[in-house]
């Protein structure tokens, strides 16, 4: 389904260059849920927003479902997030000023779509917002606001949810709901790509990948399935 290929990403020139990545390699395969852990710097915020078309790769190539992406221009890039991929982010990019149906609301309406309320009702009630419709985010607690741009990340029937630390702002038991809610949408389907600094939040996806200084030092797959436990050799270890 996704296939990241030789990715690297370089800042800056000369004795100020930077490697963010450093010819990564990784096939997600539909209906994967996977989680990108590594220290701070290790690049793993800077892959997400390579897959998601939110910054350039310097060398390598980014494939989705068969068609290279990580060449497309600006309009298409802004369709495939309207689109195949969607961004869930630890800070949730509400608009104060619209409720929560139409924030939910703005991708369909970007995106052309028809029967834009009715949709975007459907998936507030699916992520148990059906009595908060009307409330502004400052209306909402930190839950119910993640809740409403999950809401939103869904609503146009996305192949990818991207997640960068969409629980770093919560208290547990609120962030174990968020957990909840992408564990149900990964089981309906829905491919989950997930940064987190959390080994409980890792936990909660079949695979981890480790980030080191821009690459690929491990993949492990989750004790939640046993038969499937064990580390996975990564190319170049």
């Amino acid at each position: 389904m996704l296939e990241i290929m030789g990715v690297s990403k370089i800042y800056g020139k000369g004795q100020a260059t930077v490697v963010a990545l450093d010819d990564v390699s990784l096939t997600v395969n539909r209906g994967d849920s996977i989680a990108i852990m590594g220290p701070s710097g290790s690049g793993k915020s800077t892959l997400l927003n390579i897959i998601g078309g939110l910054d350039r790769l310097s060398r390598g190539e980014v494939h989705l479902e068969g068609e290279r992406i990580d060449d497309l221009d600006e309009n298409d890039l802004v369709s495939l997030r309207r689109g195949k991929i969607s961004y869930v982010f630890q800070q949730y990019h509400l608009l104060p000023s619209l409720n929560a149906l139409e924030n939910v609301l703005l991708p369909i309406i970007f995106s052309g779509g028809a029967d834009g309320r009715d949709k975007a009702a459907d998936m507030l009630r699916r992520v148990g917002l059906e009595k908060r419709f009307k409330h502004k985010p400052g209306e909402l607690s930190g839950g119910e606001q993640q809740r409403v741009a999950i809401a939103r990340a869904l609503v146009n029937g996305p192949s990818i949810i991207l997640a960068d630390e969409p629980t770093g702002n919560m208290d547990q038991k609120t962030g174990r709901q968020i957990l909840d809610l992408l564990a149900e949408m990964n089981r309906e389907g829905v491919t989950i790509l997930l940064v987190t600094h959390d080994p409980e939040v890792a936990a909660t996806t079949r695979e981890t990948v480790f980030l080191r200084d821009g690459k690929i030092v491990e993949r492990t797959l989750s004790r939640k399935h046993p038969e499937d436990a064990r580390a996975i050799e990564c190319p170049g270890k």
